[in-house]
């Protein structure tokens, strides 16, 4: 068997006699990485956690969800959202809009001791945030927001802080564009009311002359014509007055049809458009919450972070394997020099 088989060739027999033969340098060395690493953990700051967690929900319109019939509603005011809801949720929760605002409402900078005019503040200061502020989807499609802070009244006015500013963020976004849909639909229906309103003056100018129902006043008409020229003791004033009415009607009668037809067809876009025009204007006015919260962040009583015995653990256990790797390596190279 070569030297290199019995550098790298081991049973379970050789490893229990390494151990038992170096046992009291691996106890000693044992006991002084659990030492350094239990002092280690007390040196570093104790962070508590805080999380919110809440249901997005699946109304993005209040107008169309309030005001559509039952039948035809996409959506219910009630409902809790799915998964294109919540990814969106988590796309609002880390945007800089929501970033930004988080960082003024509560002065982020100087609560982590930034220094604003030193190097890289805003790079050091998205970097801590990272590092204590954290977003993710639940298995069952609600989001958590977990934030770490020395202070556990700060930790749970900032995960509230952050709930809050996501209703107000994605409402802000919503009515940017509700905004400008509104102006367009509101121009559409005074534009559509003026139409409908010329047409109602074009009839009542018609109706000054007369012309009221066309068909039923050509159909009277005619009917009096007929008799009175099939009688004798008609009145000729009366039929040339039936005849001057009947040329009017002959007249007017194809501008009235139009206008009236036209009025028709219009009305029915103006309902539709005033219909449109009371939705948008909801969503410009009005607002619900965008969440259901199912926990708020209340102040956590115990820390979070350090883990004292994972720390102690991991510790010993890796300064262990560092010393039985040296030890090994030293055993092994006497005896190759041997």
């Amino acid at each position: 068997m070569s030297k290199q088989e019995n550098f790298i060739d081991f049973t379970f027999s050789d490893i229990l006699t390494f151990i038992l033969r170096w046992k009291k340098h691996l106890i000693i060395i044992g006991l002084i990485a659990a030492v350094v690493s239990a002092a280690v953990s007390f040196l570093i700051t104790p962070r508590y956690e805080a999380e919110v967690v809440f249901y997005p929900t699946t109304v993005n319109s209040i107008g169309n969800a309030m005001f559509t019939d039952l039948n035809k509603r996409e959506s219910d005011v009630l409902a809790f959202g799915e998964e294109e809801e919540a990814e969106n949720a988590l796309q609002i929760l880390k945007s800089d809009k929501l970033s930004n605002r988080i960082i003024n409402n509560f002065d982020l900078m100087k609560h982590y001791e930034i220094d604003p005019n030193g190097a890289y503040p805003r790079t050091k200061l998205q970097k801590k945030m990272e590092n204590n502020i954290s977003y993710t989807r639940t298995r069952y499609l609600s989001i958590s927001i977990k934030v770490l802070d020395e202070d556990p009244e700060m930790a749970a006015m900032l995960a509230n802080g952050i709930a809050a500013a996501y209703d107000s963020v994605k409402t802000e976004i919503q009515q940017e564009v509700a905004r400008e849909a509104f102006a367009i639909v509101d121009e559409e229906f005074k534009n559509k009311e003026k139409e409908v309103w010329d047409l109602k003056v074009g009839l009542q100018r018609l109706g000054a002359k007369g012309i009221i129902d066309i068909e039923k006043q050509a159909q009277s008409i005619s009917e009096s014509l007929y008799g009175m020229k099939a009688s004798s003791s008609s009145s000729l004033a009366r039929i040339k007055e039936l005849q001057s009415e009947k040329d009017t009607l002959a007249k007017y009668g194809s501008e009235y049809t139009n206008l009236y037809e036209t009025l028709i067809l219009e009305l029915e876009e103006l309902s539709m458009l005033r219909k449109r025009h009371k939705k948008s204007k909801v969503d410009v006015e009005k607002t619900i919450p965008h969440k259901f919260v199912v926990s708020n962040a209340s102040p956590p009583e115990k820390k979070a972070l350090p883990n004292r015995k994972l720390i102690v653990l991991l510790g010993t256990t890796a300064t262990l394997a560092m010393a039985c790797i040296y030890l090994l390596f030293i055993e092994q190279r006497k005896k190759i020099e041997a």
